[in-house]
């Protein structure tokens, strides 16, 4: 017998296709798994995906929109989108004419381009130090 449901008419249908959709979203959710047991991220890149027509707008729509937005002005804007999934973030990289670079999914608490690197914390202390030195004419005590 044939897993496939029969029609009214008596013919077997078709198995329902979700193209690449599903299969992302299921490496999402092993992705996910991993952040919670291990702490490590995941990055996708869904550019490099051979998606069919409507498998984008599919998965996004499972995904779904979550309460964060942000844009990272950088060589061009970053669109960041928390989805309804905490913990899954889509990044999508434009060029600075608005073409698209790549799309990606990042699993993970914060997106890796929301993240300030070492360097740029210890320059934004140096920078805070000197404001406060201006403002008070003492150097600020370390901790």
């Amino acid at each position: 017998m044939s897993a496939h449901p029969a029609t009214p008419n008596g013919c077997q249908g078709t198995p329902r296709s979700f193209g690449n959709a599903l299969p992302v979203l299921n490496e999402i959710r092993h992705a996910l798994e991993k952040l919670v047991t291990t702490g490590e991220e995941t990055r996708i890149d869904l550019s490099a995906l051979p998606f069919g027509p409507g498998d984008l707008d599919r998965l996004t729509d499972w995904l779904g929109t979550g309460e964060v937005e942000a844009t990272v002005d950088a060589l061009g804007p970053t669109r960041v989108q928390e989805t309804a999934i905490p913990g899954v973030w889509l990044v999508d990289y434009h060029n600075s004419e608005q073409q698209r670079l790549t799309l990606h999914i990042e699993v993970a608490p914060v997106p890796e381009i929301l993240r300030p690197q070492p360097q740029d914390l210890a320059d934004a202390l140096n920078q805070l130090d000197a404001r406060l030195e201006q403002e008070t004419g003492t150097t600020p005590l370390s901790s």
